[in-house]
């Protein structure tokens, strides 16, 4: 048989072609668990949660087991120390919630006797407001209409009638339903009446004035009193009746006087 002639060795093969990756025979299971940690299950959460709790529990009864150990590890002096001094501090604190207890109820009663106070001062100021004629008031009292007849009426036998009123504890005066008493209301003789404050007054001189009517009664008729002077010695007749006051004074504005700055 003829010799062939001698072909040149061809290069072997490659089983893949070229960029063909291996695939790894691990890869399947590495997939499964990348995907199991980055989208855990339902039933892997509930057991995340188990051991949580577990190893919560285990944790607290460690520390506690600690703690009995520690106390357990005492002698009876030592113990006895320990108890003594939860004692003290629960006596301390005791002695600091009194102490705060007593604190409360002395600003408690500083807060009442300032309100009292407060509540005082009020009532000066409407008193004295009352008394000067500043605010408008009513209540019981009485009426004293004073008529000249044979002469005219003294500015002093109506300021003697204001001051014995006064003095039997008149809260309000009026006259002539128009000229409210204060504290610094003046009379002079005018032309044709008395001169109240600045305002004429004419006959009938009507009087109404609050406070206690027996006592304001009183303060009229005793002998020789108000009425009796105005009748006897100024001619004058007079009739007492019961009244309401309700008109207002007003309150004189200072000539000099101003508000100083900051006030």
């Amino acid at each position: 048989m003829p010799d062939q002639p001698d072909q040149p060795d061809r290069p072997d093969r490659p089983e893949h072609p070229p960029g063909h990756v291996r695939p790894d025979p691990e890869s399947p299971g590495r997939e499964r668990l990348r995907h199991a940690l980055l989208k855990p299950s339902r039933r892997q959460g509930i057991v995340a949660v188990l051991l949580a709790v577990l190893g919560f529990g285990f944790v607290v009864q460690v520390q506690d087991t600690a703690a009995n150990d520690t106390y357990a590890g005492l002698r009876e002096g030592e113990l006895i120390q320990v108890l003594d001094g939860l004692t003290g501090t629960a006596e301390r604190a005791r002695r600091e919630v009194d102490r705060l207890e007593g604190r409360r109820d002395e600003l408690s009663n500083e807060n009442q006797a300032r309100a009292a106070a407060l509540d005082e001062a009020e009532q000066r100021v409407r008193t004295l407001n009352i008394i000067a004629g500043l605010v408008p008031v009513s209540g019981p009292g009485l009426r004293v209409t004073i008529t000249e007849s044979t002469s005219r009426v003294s500015v002093g036998s109506l300021l003697d009638t204001v001051q014995e009123l006064r003095t039997a504890g008149a809260e309000a005066m009026e006259f002539n339903d128009s000229i409210r008493l204060g504290a610094d209301s003046s009379f002079e003789n005018a032309v044709g009446g008395i001169e109240l404050d600045d305002q004429l007054l004419e006959p009938p001189y009507v009087l109404d004035v609050i406070g206690d009517i027996h006592n304001l009664r009183t303060a009229l008729t005793f002998s020789s009193g108000p009425v009796e002077t105005l009748e006897t010695l100024d001619g004058a007749s007079v009739t007492i009746e019961k009244v309401e006051v309700t008109s207002v004074r007003e309150a004189p504005r200072p000539e000099y006087a101003e508000f100083g700055t900051g006030q």
